[in-house]
């Protein structure tokens, strides 16, 4: 059983914390790695491209703590097994999980070619590579006896269909990872392993460069709040679900797009 905080005091603190974080050397993940690191995490970023994980680390090497990149390609499960294996002779625990690797496509489903090739890409990726990282540290965290944190990257594109871009491969991907999060939610929680998901919307990364002006625009008209959404805001409701303070939430999905799906 994971007791409850008596006080705030140490209540968001993620001092001597281990954290993977898949795809954290980029965008959302590496803004959930600065929170993180500078909430006293040490931090085990797993991703293919080795320059930019070189370029996460420096980022993260003023916070003090102990942060290391690892290869890894979610989709293939033995690779999945040799990264994980890596990351525990580097670190003696690790206690969250953050499945943040993700790619997307625009595409409608029958302007696709016939092997449905972006179709498999995010689906192996996004809900596949979940799995299999979920699969391989999940029976880690359950062996060791002490509990731990997964938190799922999902998206606000699981709960509608967005008029601006065709990306039902993206979607479908992330509605499945919104459930998976409930089912791992029942299954893990008598091994004190607490699972959430973070569902952003627009948020301003390297991927929201490419977006056309007139589209930007639309889209922020379409805000309640009003404009996109920093990596480090994802990073900070990231630090509360693997925090102390989050002790009794599990299973939840939490928005955070500035009030974009309301209107849509």
């Amino acid at each position: 059983m994971i007791k409850p905080i008596t006080s705030m005091k140490n209540a968001f603190d993620l001092t001597g914390k281990t954290a993977i974080i898949t795809g954290g050397n980029r965008g959302l993940g590496l803004g959930i790695g600065l929170a993180f690191a500078e909430c006293g995490a040490n931090i085990a970023i797993l991703c293919r491209d080795a320059k930019k994980a070189e370029e996460a680390l420096e980022e993260l090497k003023p916070f003090g703590t102990v942060c290391k990149s690892f290869s890894c390609d979610v989709t293939d499960i033995k690779d999945v097994r040799r990264a994980v294996g890596e990351v525990y002779e580097a670190f003696d625990q690790i206690d969250i999980l953050v499945n943040n690797a993700g790619v997307s496509c625009v595409s409608e489903l029958l302007d696709m070619d016939e092997e449905l090739s972006d179709w498999y890409s995010v689906i192996n990726t996004d809900l596949n590579g979940t799995v299999h990282m979920t699969y391989e540290v999940g029976k880690r965290m359950r062996d060791a006896g002490k509990g731990g944190c997964i938190i799922n990257v999902t998206s606000n594109a699981a709960f509608i269909v967005n008029k601006t871009q065709a990306m039902s491969p993206y979607s479908c991907a992330k509605a499945a990872g919104n459930h998976f999060t409930h089912c791992m939610a029942v299954e893990l929680g008598k091994y004190d392993i607490r699972v959430n998901a973070i569902a952003p919307g627009f948020t301003n990364t390297e991927l929201s460069r490419h977006i056309p002006p007139d589209m930007f625009d639309y889209i922020n008209n379409q805000m309640p709040l009003g404009r996109f959404g920093e990596p480090i805001e994802i990073g900070a409701l990231a630090v509360y679900l693997a925090s102390p303070a989050a002790a009794q939430v599990t299973g939840t999905v939490q928005v955070i797009d500035g009030g974009y799906i309301l209107s849509c």
